[in-house]
């Protein structure tokens, strides 16, 4: 089974969240494969899409609309999992629903599960303009990604690609529950 990542992070932190994902996969055997939204060509070969993009603002980045506009028929023909990337800060916790950038896409082409993930900022990897605005808005300075709660969404998936319950795994209900919701 061959699976693309497919990703659109500007400093970083999806695309971490995307690795971890990769690495979860492998513990069950799927062969999984982290590229850059912008130098994917075509879907040729791959048997599921997993795709991520950072959210700012409440928006996912350009590149996963245009991702999913150029491959809008072969992603609705096949398995998809999309997840964002960005919720900062631990007082406000990471949205149950997903943005609405990330629900639309989903319902566009069929995907089988959809996630939120914490974010990361670091100030030292910001342009001016981008700490002009963290400051403006007070944003909070860490990593709030929640390693836990995306390698259970890793498994999650495994479960659904391999059709079998993963040794040592115990919530296959969760992302039936999510499939009927959907």
């Amino acid at each position: 089974m061959n699976i693309l990542l497919a990703v659109a992070s500007k400093h970083g932190a999806t695309h971490g969240i995307a690795d971890a994902i990769a690495r979860e996969l492998g513990e069950h055997g799927i062969d999984a494969h982290v590229r850059n939204l912008v130098s994917i060509h075509g879907l040729v070969g791959y048997d599921a899409v997993i795709f991520g993009s950072a959210v700012y603002m409440g928006h996912l980045m350009p590149e996963a609309h245009a991702f999913v506009e150029a491959n809008e028929a072969t992603l609705a023909a096949m398995p998809v999992w999309l997840f964002g990337s960005g919720q900062l800060g631990t007082e406000a916790p990471v949205p149950a629903r997903p943005t609405n950038d990330l629900d639309h896409l989903a319902d566009r082409i069929g995907a089988r599960d959809h996630r939120m993930f914490g974010g990361r900022l670091d100030a030292g990897e910001l342009g001016i303009g981008e700490r002009i605005v963290t400051a403006a808005v007070h944003a909070p300075e860490g990593d709030f990604r929640d390693w836990e709660a995306i390698r259970t969404w890793a498994r999650g998936i495994a479960v659904s690609l391999l059709g079998e319950q993963p040794e040592g795994t115990t919530m296959a209900g969760d992302l039936a529950d999510t499939r009927r919701s959907g």
